[in-house]
């Protein structure tokens, strides 16, 4: 349920972009995303980097799309969110000696290090590779195609990369077993 709860804003802003437009839509993400952080405050009496990061990520680019008009800021959201996972990713392993990855999946799951930081690097690459992909598509396509590929597009392939990255860890741990 935790997990359905984290698409809430997502799925209003989709449903006010078709029913209105990009500014009431963005206005829309600002509001739900305020209170969703409200309440899981409320309920934990804490916030996730995570979630912090996207609060003050949908705040400031959201803002800037509603004062300045103008749709290219929301779009960038998406790539700075995924610029800032894969950075702090890096960042975290390499600056701090935390794998990320292992600290969130390392409770179901044991295989070595090496293991670890290649599926670390692999989520790099993908956050960057998702950053990159929202730029083109939304500088290059239309507007409607750009908000489909935002909560279809960029959700199909997270969820593919996540179960490709839970494959690749049960084979590895399976092949340890042996």
């Amino acid at each position: 349920m935790k997990q359905f709860a984290e698409f809430i804003p997502l799925i209003i802003f989709f449903v006010v972009y078709k029913a209105v437009d990009i500014y009431a839509a963005t206005g829309a993400l600002m509001a739900t995303t305020c209170i969703q952080m409200l309440l899981v405050w409320l309920k934990h009496k804490k916030l996730e980097k995570m979630h912090l990061i996207t609060l003050v990520l949908v705040l400031f680019f959201g803002g800037l799309t509603m004062f300045f008009q103008d749709d290219a800021f929301i779009k960038w959201k998406v790539t700075a969110v995924n610029g800032l996972f894969a950075i702090g990713l890096l960042v975290s392993r390499y600056g701090f000696r935390k794998n990320l990855i292992k600290q969130m999946l390392g409770k179901e799951m044991t295989v070595p290090d090496s293991i670890w930081d290649k599926a670390n690097l692999a989520w790099v690459g993908f956050f960057s590779f998702c950053g990159a992909l929202n730029v083109y598509v939304a500088f290059n396509l239309s507007q409607e195609f750009w908000v489909n590929f935002k909560v279809f597009g960029l959700l199909g392939l997270t969820l593919l990369f996540t179960f490709a990255t839970a494959l690749y860890l049960y084979r590895q741990q399976q092949a340890l077993e042996k």
